[in-house]
């Protein structure tokens, strides 16, 4: 089990940023499946806890994966 299989069993929300190599981009994921590219950390912090505002979840995978259950309330 990894740490954010840890956090989601303990009933936390996991929010993920990534770096984007060789730009100044930062991709967030939210818990809902949601994603975006930001230049500005604190647009992504906003963006991430105003949860659902502004929130389009991705839809589910071409092979069948469901959509999290928080994207569907």
């Amino acid at each position: 089990m990894n740490a954010d299989d840890a956090g989601a069993q303990a009933g936390r929300t996991v929010y993920r940023i990534h770096w984007l190599p060789g730009t100044d981009r930062l991709h967030a994921s939210c818990f809902c499946g949601a994603e975006q590219e930001f230049e500005d950390p604190v647009v992504i912090w906003d963006w991430l806890l105003g949860h659902p505002e502004g929130h389009r979840p991705r839809p589910a995978a071409a092979h069948g994966s469901p959509v999290p259950a928080a994207a569907l309330a």
